[in-house]
C-alpha cells in the first residue's frame, strides 16, 4: 500500500531524500492506523461454515418481486409486523412509533409511542402488545396505547439490545437481548448489530420475563447476536434466529432441559433476522441479507477484522439487497423459500402470515410490503 508519489526521477538528490521521507512518513502512518487504531471491537477467532450459496431448497426464484408496498406515512422502517385478534396490522418504525393499520392493511395511523427504537411485537392473550425496544428494553402497551416499561435487566445486566419476543399461553414473555455488548442506545441499531456480528463474541442472550414475578431471568447465554423468538406449538421451546452465527436453533424453556440449545437449520445462505409462526405451525424466517465471503474468510483472523473497522465506513463491506424469507417447520425442514434478488423490497427483516397475505417489514424502507400467501 503506498501513498501517489511525483515523479523524482532525475530529481535533485538534496530535494529527492526529503519527499521520499514525507511520503514513507504517510505509508507508515497509514499503516499504523490500520494496524494499531483502538477499535469497539475485540474479535473472536471461529471457523464459519464453508457457504454453499444458493442452492437445493434455497435456489433463486423471483417470487418476492412486485411485491405490493403498504404505505405507513411518513414512519420508515418497519422492522417488526404482528396482528390483533381483530385482525389489524402494527408495525415498529424507526422513530419510536408504533403504527397502526386496518385489517386490509390500509389507513395507517399512529396508535403508540414508545419513545425508543422498537424492535419486536407481540400479541398476548388478553390484548397487551409486548414490545422488544432496543433502547427502552421491554414494553407493555395497553388496549388504549399506553405504554409501561416491564424490565431494563436481566440478572444484575442491563439489556443492550432487546430485539424480538414472543408470548406463551401463560403469559410469560420470551425476548432475545441480542447484544450486550453493542447497545442501540449507543449506536444506531445497524452499526451495534454489524459490530457485534464482526466481533463475534457470543454476547447474545435469550431472556423470560414472568408475569407473577414481574422477574427476568436468562434461559440461554452465549448466542451470536440472538435475533428473532418464536415459540413452538406446545410452548416448551423457542426457535431462535443466531443471525452471527448463519443458523436456526431450539432452546428448551420448560422441564429439565431448560436452556439447552440444539442447533435446528445451520449454514444458512444469509444472515436470518425475525422468526414468527402462523396458524397453520409453519415458522417463517427473514434473511436480512446474503453473506459476505469475506466475513467468512476473516472468520479465524481476527486482527484483519479489526482492520475491517477502521476501514472508513464509505469503504466498508455492505449488505446486498437481496430479498428472502422462508419457512420452516419445527424439525427446522425448509417448506417455502421466496426471493427477490434484484431486491426490490429489502432488506426483509419480518414476515407476518395472515389467511391472505405474507407482510414483510424492513430495517430501513419507508414502507411495509406484502405478497400474496
Amino acid at each position: 500500500m503506498h501513498a501517489p508519489a511525483p515523479d523524482i526521477i532525475g530529481m535533485n538528490p538534496a530535494l529527492r531524500r526529503p519527499i521520499v521521507l514525507f511520503f514513507l512518513a504517510i505509508d507508515l502512518t497509514l499503516f499504523a492506523y490500520l494496524a494499531l487504531w483502538p477499535v469497539p471491537i475485540d474479535p473472536v477467532a471461529w471457523e464459519a461454515p464453508v457457504d454453499a450459496g444458493y442452492v437445493g431448497a434455497f435456489a433463486p426464484d423471483s417470487a418476492l418481486a412486485g411485491a405490493e408496498r403498504v404505505p405507513l406515512g411518513d414512519h420508515p422502517g418497519p422492522e417488526s409486523v404482528a396482528r390483533d385478534a381483530a385482525g389489524r396490522i402494527y408495525a415498529a418504525t424507526r422513530d419510536g412509533a408504533i403504527v397502526r393499520l386496518d385489517a386490509e392493511g390500509r389507513n395507517p395511523v399512529v396508535w403508540a409511542r414508545t419513545d425508543g427504537r422498537p424492535l419486536g411485537l407481540a400479541f398476548g392473550a388478553d390484548g397487551t402488545l409486548y414490545v422488544a425496544d432496543g433502547i427502552r428494553g421491554l414494553l407493555a402497551v395497553d388496549t388504549t396505547g399506553q405504554v409501561m416499561v416491564l424490565a431494563t435487566e436481566a440478572e444484575g445486566r442491563s439489556f443492550g439490545f432487546a430485539d424480538d419476543l414472543d408470548v406463551a399461553p401463560d403469559g410469560r414473555v420470551y425476548f432475545s437481548d441480542a447484544s450486550s455488548k453493542f447497545t442501540v442506545a449507543a449506536r444506531a441499531d445497524a452499526d451495534a448489530s454489524t459490530l457485534d456480528i464482526i466481533e463475534h463474541g457470543g454476547h447474545g442472550r435469550l431472556l423470560e420475563w414472568d408475569p407473577v414475578t414481574r422477574q427476568v431471568r436468562v434461559v440461554a447465554a452465549g448466542l451470536q447476536f440472538a435475533n428473532g423468538v418464536a415459540l413452538t406449538a406446545d410452548a416448551r421451546a423457542v426457535l431462535l434466529t443466531e443471525t452471527g452465527a448463519y443458523r436456526i436453533v431450539r432452546v428448551e424453556v420448560q422441564g429439565p432441559a431448560r436452556g439447552t440449545v440444539t442447533p435446528l437449520l445451520e449454514n444458512l445462505p444469509g444472515f436470518p433476522d425475525n422468526i414468527s409462526r402462523d396458524a397453520e405451525g409453519r415458522f417463517w424466517v427473514a434473511l436480512f441479507a446474503p453473506r459476505k465471503a469475506i466475513l467468512d474468510r476473516l472468520a479465524a483472523h481476527p486482527a484483519l477484522r479489526r482492520v475491517i473497522v477502521r476501514i472508513p465506513a464509505a469503504l466498508q463491506p455492505k449488505p446486498s439487497r437481496h430479498a428472502h424469507l422462508i419457512a420452516i417447520d419445527e424439525t427446522g425442514r425448509v417448506l417455502d423459500d421466496r426471493q427477490d434478488p434484484a431486491g426490490g423490497y429489502a432488506p426483509i427483516t419480518d414476515v407476518l402470515a395472515t389467511d391472505r397475505w405474507l407482510y414483510l417489514g424492513s430495517l430501513s424502507e419507508p414502507t411495509l410490503a406484502r405478497v400474496p400467501r
